[in-house]
């Protein structure tokens, strides 16, 4: 059996050709104009699923775009791994930012710069990769079944209904999922939870039409200007949350859990130098890692209203908007937290305006287990790629099926993430690097092997 650094070595630059094709197609889902790349996508991943040895591989519609799937079952008496990814992105707006296009790839110190380069382009198809060697070197030591889907970036709206209709199909043991991020190449982590989303629309509207700032400012109230102070209501003084009710379900870490998570690795003036910060911000009485790990937050996603074009035009705007998401811990539940938001909200708007509040969507906060066969197989995965043992972390984001495999399929999910927290996700020059790239498909075979063992 030719060995997996070999393998990764000698087919490195199809590899690298392989996904640098699959970056360019840009798979946006939350641009309906991108409906077609998408669909595309899809069936790429599909092809590439059969060459690399996969049977029934299908591309499943369903009422939003496609999901793809494929099997190799080599005996039923072995254990299941269910691999999930996402072949959807994230817009690419506002282009001008990006140093080279977002959908031609580019390399440039090692990383790969393009869309979906890190989420989850990267991360997934080292899983195809990993299969193909598996496969061509008789080295596949459990069944296999993947599930790509291509609505992760907007909330996994039918991923639900698919799993639920296919829990047959998708009988499994354990569920990878390559969609997080590592500590740093010199020391690996697992991520052991997942924050949960809500995420809302606001809308504030004034007069029934643009005004004249001048003939009417100052007798009309500006919805720009409401806006602007009931999202600044929504933190206090301590940047706590200010809406009635958030924190009750939140479980507070003992000492000895809030000391551990800080001894991960991390250095704040790194952090800070990287982001091009003068200093952090935050939820008073908390470290940097607690507060993007451990409690749960409000940001603004996006803004608008009134003129925002070249030079000026002075109006008072009819309506202004935002985009809100709450990330959330373990305990608190998506739905309500959306209620709380919606009843605070309109609740603090004056009768200058009117306010309405759209829930789009959400998913619910999960920790998973360090205890478990297939953790363990993981961490010695980890351990002998990289030689260093990995340290287990929380993290940040949210992958909201996560708690939906759980609930539907009673499986849990191990968070093989080889990305790092600087790759720029959701941000103008997302990137991935190739070493990361490789070092992901080198470890994988690994996993399986190790799963495979420890499961006997």
């Amino acid at each position: 059996m030719q060995n997996i650094k070999e393998y990764v070595e000698a087919n490195k630059q199809r590899f690298l050709d392989e996904l640098f094709d699959l970056l360019r197609l840009p798979s946006v889902s939350a641009d309906p104009k991108f409906k077609g790349d998408v669909e595309k996508t899809a069936e790429f991943v599909a092809q590439k699923l059969r060459e690399a040895g996969a049977d029934n591989v299908e591309v499943c519609p369903t009422a939003g775009n496609p999901i793809v799937y494929g099997e190799k079952i080599i005996d039923p008496a072995l254990p299941t791994v269910l691999t999930y990814g996402h072949y959807d992105v994230q817009p690419a707006d506002p282009y001008e930012l990006w140093d080279t296009p977002p959908f031609e790839p580019t390399v440039r110190d090692g990383k790969i710069y393009a869309r979906g380069s890190a989420d989850d382009k990267g991360q997934f198809y080292m899983h195809v990769k990993a299969f193909e060697y598996m496969i061509k070197n008789n080295a596949l030591a459990c069944n296999v079944k993947f599930m790509i889907e291509g609505e992760e970036e907007v909330g996994s709206v039918n991923l639900g209904t698919f799993v639920k209709e296919n829990t047959e199909r998708l009988k499994a043991d354990v569920i990878v999922i390559s969609d997080t991020s590592m500590i740093s190449m010199e020391q690996p982590s697992l991520e052991t939870g997942l924050r949960g989303l809500s995420y809302v629309e606001v809308e504030v509207t004034g007069p029934n039409r643009d005004l004249h700032s001048g003939v009417y400012g100052g007798a009309v109230a500006n919805p720009a200007t409401i806006l602007a102070k009931l999202i600044a209501s929504l933190h206090d003084e301590n940047n706590h949350i200010a809406i009635p009710g958030f924190y009750d379900d939140v479980v507070e870490l003992t000492t000895e859990e809030r000391k551990a998570l800080n001894e991960a690795p991390f250095d704040i003036e790194e952090y800070k130098a990287d982001l091009g910060i003068q200093n952090v911000w935050g939820e008073k009485g908390f470290t940097t890692l607690e507060r993007t790990g451990i409690r749960p937050t409000l940001e603004v996603n996006g803004i608008w209203g009134g003129y925002i074009g070249e030079g000026a035009k002075t109006v008072l705007p009819s309506k202004a908007n935002a985009k809100i998401s709450m990330r959330l811990v373990p305990n608190q539940n998506s739905q309500r937290i959306t209620e709380l938001f919606k009843k605070h909200f309109e609740a603090i708007a004056t009768d200058y305006v009117k306010v309405e509040v759209k829930p789009h969507h959400g998913g619910e906060p999960v920790v998973t287990p360090t205890d478990s066969v297939a953790y363990k197989a993981a961490e010695k995965a980890l351990h002998e790629t990289f030689g260093v043992q990995p340290i287990p972390t929380r993290g940040g984001g949210s992958i909201p099926i996560v708690a939906l495999f759980e609930e539907v399929l009673g499986l849990k999910t191990v968070l093989l993430g080889f990305g790092l927290d600087s790759d720029n996700l959701h941000s103008p020059n997302e990137k991935y690097g190739i070493e990361n790239y490789l070092m992901g498909i080198s470890t994988i075979p690994l996993f399986h092997k190790y799963y495979a063992e420890l499961s006997k």
